[in-house]
């Protein structure tokens, strides 16, 4: 059975910002000729790696809303200089929009059930054109018509 795992996207901003971080990253990796794949390290395994990998994506909390997600790939157990053990999120780079959906802010990752993941926005050519002509907007309009429901 499938689960995801979901955490917050700190200092990111905006859909658009994180695309166009990813896309910078991915011009670097092609640059070295390093596989076009992502990761985020964090300090804690999931115990339910099997899961995870059955299926599960790695969603992003943008400003106390998921807004995005990538399909994780593998867990990797890696470590720093220092030698302190990590496990890297693999992921694909490729940023799949979903409906939004309102999450407080919490520390380290949290398990996502399948059930109470947001679904994927059903066009996501014209969601990730949305994203970015939303970033045009002031942050007070933005907010303002995401409290209504317009964004």
């Amino acid at each position: 059975m499938t689960v995801h795992l979901v955490k917050l996207c700190v200092g990111v901003d905006s859909i658009a910002e994180l695309v166009r971080y990813r896309e910078e990253m991915a011009a670097k990796r092609r640059g070295r000729k390093k596989p076009l794949e992502d990761s985020h390290w964090t300090r804690s395994f999931p115990r339910r790696a099997a899961e995870v990998l059955d299926g599960g994506s790695l969603y992003w909390v943008i400003r106390g809303q998921v807004c995005v997600r990538h399909r994780i790939l593998r867990l990797d157990e890696v470590e720093d200089e220092a030698g302190k053990p990590y496990c890297a999120i693999v992921y694909d780079p490729m940023v799949i929009v979903t409906e939004p959906r309102p999450r407080r802010a919490f520390q380290g990752w949290r398990y996502l059930e399948v059930e109470d993941a947001p679904p994927d926005r059903p066009d996501q050519r014209a969601a990730l054109a949305h994203a970015l002509a939303e970033e045009g907007l002031p942050e007070a309009l933005r907010t303002e018509l995401r409290g209504l429901g317009l964004l």
